[in-house]
Protein backbone atom coordinates (compact mmCIF):
# COMPACT_ATOMS: atom_id res chain seq x y z
CA UNK A 1 0.00 0.00 0.00
CA UNK A 2 0.87 3.45 -0.31
CA UNK A 3 3.16 5.12 2.58
CA UNK A 4 4.09 8.64 3.06
CA UNK A 5 6.34 9.55 6.00
CA UNK A 6 7.31 12.71 7.48
CA UNK A 7 10.58 12.97 9.07
CA UNK A 8 12.70 15.84 10.21
CA UNK A 9 10.16 17.80 12.85
CA UNK A 10 10.78 18.60 15.92
CA UNK A 11 11.69 22.35 18.23
CA UNK A 12 13.39 25.48 15.97
CA UNK A 13 14.51 29.06 17.24
CA UNK A 14 12.66 31.69 15.89
CA UNK A 15 14.83 32.85 12.81
CA UNK A 16 16.47 29.57 12.48
CA UNK A 17 15.99 26.07 10.11
CA UNK A 18 14.61 23.00 9.47
CA UNK A 19 14.06 20.45 6.96
CA UNK A 20 11.52 17.77 6.87
CA UNK A 21 11.50 15.03 4.60
CA UNK A 22 8.72 12.78 3.37
CA UNK A 23 9.75 9.05 1.68
CA UNK A 24 7.01 7.79 -0.49
CA UNK A 25 6.56 3.85 -0.79
CA UNK A 26 3.73 1.86 -2.44
CA UNK A 27 3.70 3.92 -5.52
CA UNK A 28 5.63 5.12 -8.82
CA UNK A 29 6.83 8.52 -7.52
CA UNK A 30 7.68 10.51 -10.22
CA UNK A 31 4.28 9.44 -11.39
CA UNK A 32 3.39 11.72 -8.71
CA UNK A 33 2.99 16.00 -8.00
CA UNK A 34 4.00 16.22 -4.07
CA UNK A 35 2.32 18.73 -1.72
CA UNK A 36 3.14 19.92 2.08
CA UNK A 37 -0.01 21.06 4.12
CA UNK A 38 0.44 22.63 7.57
CA UNK A 39 -2.67 22.07 10.54
CA UNK A 40 -1.90 24.34 13.46
CA UNK A 41 -4.37 23.76 16.90
CA UNK A 42 -7.65 24.80 16.23
CA UNK A 43 -6.87 26.31 12.69
CA UNK A 44 -7.71 24.65 9.45
CA UNK A 45 -5.27 22.88 7.51
CA UNK A 46 -3.24 24.88 4.89
CA UNK A 47 -1.64 24.53 1.95
CA UNK A 48 2.47 25.53 2.06
CA UNK A 49 3.95 24.31 -0.86
CA UNK A 50 3.77 21.63 -4.17
CA UNK A 51 6.07 20.46 -6.67
CA UNK A 52 5.44 18.81 -9.75
CA UNK A 53 6.42 15.16 -11.04
CA UNK A 54 9.82 16.33 -12.65
CA UNK A 55 10.43 19.22 -10.24
CA UNK A 56 10.24 21.83 -12.96
CA UNK A 57 7.44 23.80 -10.95
CA UNK A 58 6.39 25.04 -7.38
CA UNK A 59 3.98 26.39 -5.98
CA UNK A 60 3.79 28.50 -2.68
CA UNK A 61 1.71 29.50 -0.08
CA UNK A 62 1.31 33.31 -0.39
CA UNK A 63 2.52 33.60 3.14
CA UNK A 64 5.00 31.25 2.41
CA UNK A 65 7.08 32.57 -0.48
CA UNK A 66 10.73 33.40 -0.23
CA UNK A 67 10.61 31.65 2.86
CA UNK A 68 10.11 27.82 2.42
CA UNK A 69 11.35 25.95 -0.44
CA UNK A 70 9.93 22.50 -1.91
CA UNK A 71 12.28 20.16 -3.69
CA UNK A 72 12.28 16.14 -4.37
CA UNK A 73 14.59 13.57 -5.52
CA UNK A 74 13.06 11.00 -8.04
CA UNK A 75 15.75 8.68 -7.23
CA UNK A 76 15.05 8.53 -3.46
CA UNK A 77 11.27 8.39 -3.64
CA UNK A 78 11.83 11.21 -1.32
CA UNK A 79 10.06 15.20 -1.25
CA UNK A 80 11.86 18.13 0.82
CA UNK A 81 10.65 20.97 2.85
CA UNK A 82 13.36 23.54 3.36
CA UNK A 83 12.08 26.27 5.83
CA UNK A 84 14.74 29.02 6.86
CA UNK A 85 13.94 31.98 9.04
CA UNK A 86 10.95 30.37 11.05
CA UNK A 87 8.41 32.40 12.81
CA UNK A 88 6.05 31.30 16.11
CA UNK A 89 3.47 31.40 13.43
CA UNK A 90 4.91 28.57 11.87
CA UNK A 91 4.12 25.88 14.72
CA UNK A 92 2.11 23.03 13.03
CA UNK A 93 2.02 19.96 12.30
CA UNK A 94 2.77 19.64 8.71
CA UNK A 95 1.87 16.91 6.31
CA UNK A 96 2.88 15.75 2.74
CA UNK A 97 0.56 14.49 0.34
CA UNK A 98 0.73 13.47 -3.21
CA UNK A 99 -1.44 13.97 -6.14
CA UNK A 100 -1.48 13.58 -10.03
CA UNK A 101 -1.23 17.45 -10.54
CA UNK A 102 0.22 20.52 -8.75
CA UNK A 103 -2.65 21.59 -6.49
CA UNK A 104 -3.18 23.73 -3.68
CA UNK A 105 -6.26 22.47 -2.20
CA UNK A 106 -5.83 19.46 0.13
CA UNK A 107 -9.25 17.53 -1.14
CA UNK A 108 -7.65 16.68 -4.18
CA UNK A 109 -5.23 14.71 -2.93
CA UNK A 110 -5.23 11.05 -3.17
CA UNK A 111 -2.59 10.55 -0.14
CA UNK A 112 -1.45 11.28 3.03
CA UNK A 113 1.49 11.14 5.61
CA UNK A 114 0.51 10.94 9.35
CA UNK A 115 2.71 14.64 9.92
CA UNK A 116 5.13 15.50 11.47
CA UNK A 117 5.47 17.84 14.44
CA UNK A 118 7.32 21.75 14.28
CA UNK A 119 7.58 23.89 16.75
CA UNK A 120 8.88 26.99 16.87
CA UNK A 121 10.25 28.71 20.32
CA UNK A 122 11.20 32.30 20.81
Amino acid sequence: QVQLVESGGGLVQVGGSLRLSCAASGLTFNDYAMGWFRQAPGKEREFVAAISRSGSSTNYGESLKGRFTISRDNAKNTVYLQMNNVKPEDTAVYYCAANRAVRSTAVFYDYWGQGTQVTVYP
